[in-house]
Parts: C-alpha cells; structure tokens; sequence
C-alpha cells in the first residue's frame, strides 16, 4: 500500500526528470574533445582498416574504447562489465566480408536488471569513397562526437546506481550498412533484453550548416510512426485506431522533448522529426525498430555537407573533410546532458505498460485499463483532442486502486487519443503507451 504522505506527493508530480537534472551541469567539454581528438589521432576508423595495428586503425580505436570504459568501471568501483561483440558482415561496402566489432559497457541496473536503457555511438570513420580505408577519415563529428558523447555519459551515469541497467555501446559497421547496429539489436534479442530505449547518437557536435549557419539552440530527435516491425494486419490495426503517430519510438522522442523541457539548463529545443530518419539517409537506431524496440537518433539541428563523409582538400578556397576544428564542444556538451537526463529518468522508472485498451464506443465516457506493471507505485493516464499531437490532458492513479483501469467522464473516446505511463516512487516516469491497440504477440 502506498503511505498517505508519499501518495499525496506523487498527486502533485508533474512529469520529471528528476534524476537527470542534478547531472545536467556535468558534462565536460574539454573532456569531450580530448576524446574526440583521440578518436581523430588513430588517423581512420574505416570498418575495413586494420583491427590490428597498436596505433593506426579501427582496432586502436577500438582498444582505446574497452580501455576509457575499463577507467571509468575502476573509479566506480567496478559498476561496469566491458564486453565486446562480433560477427562478420558481407555486402556491397564489404564484398569480401569484415568481422564487426562493438564495444559494450554494462552497468547491471540495481532493481530490475533484465529492463535496458542503450546508449550508443558509431565509431567507424570514411571519406567521399566508403571503400577507401587507407586514406585519413578523422570523422570528428561524425561520428566521434556521438562516440565521445557515450564515454561522457558513462562517466556521468557511472556515479550512481540505477533501478535499470544501462548498456554504453560503441559501435561499428555503421558506414558499411549499420552492421554495428544490427549487431547490438540482434544481441540485445539474444539476451532477453526488454529495451525500453535505444539511443542513437549521431553528427552530435557542430552547430553550423553548409550555407554557414549556426544553429546552436536545436537538437533533433528523428523516431518513426509506423513501426517497421509491425506486419501488415497490425500496421492496419494501427492505421484504423489512429496511431501512426504514437508507437514506442514516437513516445520515446516524446520523452526526449519532455527532458528537454524540464531540464531548461541545457539549453537545447528539441526538434521531434518525425521520420525515422534524415531523407533517405539511415542509422543504428534503425535494426533496433526493425526488431520493435523503441529508438530515436539524436543529430546536429544543422548540418554541414562538406565537412561530412568528404576527402580532406581543398578545393577553389573552400575546405573540405570532417575536422575537429569544425565542431562546438560546448555544444556536444549540452547533447550529452539531454542524453543523461533522459537515460537517468528511464532507468529509474519501471517499464512502460505492455498494453494499454480503451473501451467507449456510443459513450460520453471512456474507459482506459492497461496491463499493471511491477514496481509502479502509479500511472499516468494521458489524452487529448484527436486533431492534436502532444499530450495536453492527464490525471495520476495510484498503483494500489483495485483495478488497472480509470474512467474518464465526459471525455468521447471517437475524438481523443489516450495513453499511459508507469511511475516510479521518486515521479520518474516511463514512456507513454498508446491505448487501442491489441496486446503484442
């Protein structure tokens, strides 16, 4: 049963990211580029460089990583197990076949270890040919940044335990055909992990565009509607209660803008783009929704095409290549603490409902039940008008009631969406799952 004195405190929670925000100031950039320029110092990281060469290569880069998470699992006392995962990958960037490494950190979650929060980065470098593996592909932004970004984050959330477990994942292949990506997914599947967020950071460090502008307030979040591991009877299920708009990826971006909201001190607006993805360009968030996981990719709110998958040159005065010198560390910085503050509170909080039905029809009210979760001392029920996207509506229900379920007077189920989220006792909050669907299989 919930103590009176903690339900009347969770009656006044507004959704927070209350264990994020103590660790916003935190991220450091002159940590960030000393790591970037490390990353740069290995001259490439081409998935088809040497794995071998001590100084020069993928494998360096590599080393350099499991070594950096060693550091920091040794100054928390051991909180991190470093693994690493192979596989060899063959295809039109790789015809003859590469074993792709990634480099994991785990840090087990203290409550509920199987539910995993993944933060990760590709470390693979290239130039304008991606089969050129011997020329210098310092790949700063893309995608040391990203790769900089989860060391940092690891060092940050390593301070601390965590309800959740929080796999650090630097990843490789990405420039080949989002192999790393495929790996973790398909790993994470293997493993029995329940992923409740894969967070796929890439080009996270510079703020300025081709055309020279600067856009230093922005970050954008790119999550898909229509789930790709959704078959065709369940995309029309989907399609016909109108939740194109509200899968687990759209909420987790939901999420994203929420930290970012509640966390003013980092200083970033978040752009929720809604496609998986830049136009018709990927990432190694992607295999994760193939296998229905939620997953989003953090990228710059601008970028810069000649300094982006280009030969180091220049050209009529105009430079090209992807240089440390382009990049805005304070920047990186501010996109590793939305990271935190949105890792630390979905690491804290119990899983999102694994269903969520709404009941109304030829009704004035709706009722909405939702399968209980463990460990939630209450849930927030969401909607709103069917011609809005974000939640604008919400009443909390405390986890000890005698059913999973709340009536909503009044409100029409034919002209509002609704959705629940799963609490913890310190407000944390899960992602949103939308209420019309039929439970997975």
């Amino acid at each position: 049963m919930i103590k009176k004195s903690l339900l009347a405190a969770l009656l006044l929670i507004a959704p927070t990211a209350a264990h994020g925000q103590d660790l916003t100031p935190a991220a450091d950039p002159a940590r960030l580029k000393a790591d970037v320029e490390k990353l740069v110092s290995f001259g490439t990281r081409h998935t088809l460089s040497s794995a071998t060469d001590p100084k020069r290569g993928i494998g360096a880069a590599r080393n350099w990583g499991a070594a950096e998470f060693g550091r920091i699992s040794k100054a928390c006392g051991g909180c991190l197990t470093i693994e690493r995962i192979a596989d060899r990958f063959d295809g039109p960037r790789a015809p003859d076949g590469v074993i792709v490494e990634n480099v994991l950190a785990i840090q087990k979650g203290s409550g509920d270890p199987a539910h995993v929060i993944i933060i990760a980065g590709h470390i693979d470098s290239r130039v304008s040919d991606p089969m050129n593996f011997t020329a210098d592909a310092p790949g700063a932004n893309d995608d040391a940044s990203g790769t900089a970004l989860v060391i940092e984050a690891a060092r940050l959330l390593s301070k601390q335990k965590h309800r959740a477990t929080i796999v650090y994942a630097l990843l490789s292949g990405e420039e080949q055909g989002l192999w790393g990506g495929r790996l973790i997914a398909r790993h994470a599947k293997e493993k029995n992990w329940l992923v409740a967020a894969m967070l796929n950071n890439d080009i996270v460090g510079g703020i300025k565009g081709t055309d020279g502008t600067i856009v230093d307030n922005r970050v954008r979040v790119f999550s898909e509607g229509i789930r790709a591991s959704e078959d065709l009877a369940a995309q029309l299920a989907r399609r016909g209660i109108g939740g194109e708009d509200d899968g687990p990826s759209r909420a987790l971006a939901k999420a994203a803008i929420r930290a970012g909201k509640q966390s003013p001190t980092i200083g970033l607006d978040v752009l929720a783009v809604r496609r998986p993805d830049r136009f018709r360009r990927g990432g190694d968030h992607l295999p994760s929704l193939e296998l229905g996981y939620p997953a989003i990719r953090f990228s710059v709110g601008i970028e810069d095409y000649d300094h982006q998958h280009q030969d180091l040159r220049t050209e009529n005065g105009r430079k090209y290549g992807d240089t440390v010198d382009e990049m805005d560390f304070a920047y990186l910085a501010r996109v590793t603490a939305l990271n935190v503050v949105l890792a630390s509170e979905l690491a804290a909080a119990p899983p999102a409902p694994a269903s969520v039905s709404i009941d109304g029809a030829v009704s004035s009210d709706t009722k909405v039940s939702w399968t209980p979760v463990k460990d939630a001392v209450a849930y927030r029920v969401y909607w709103r008008r069917a011609d809005r996207n974000d939640w604008t509506d919400s009443q909390l229900v405390p986890a000890d009631s005698a059913t999973a379920g709340r009536t909503l007077p009044g409100v029409i189920i034919d002209d509002h969406f609704f959705g629940v989220s799963a609490l913890s006792a310190d407000g944390s909050e899960s992602i949103v799952t939308f209420g019309g669907l039929p439970p997975a299989q």
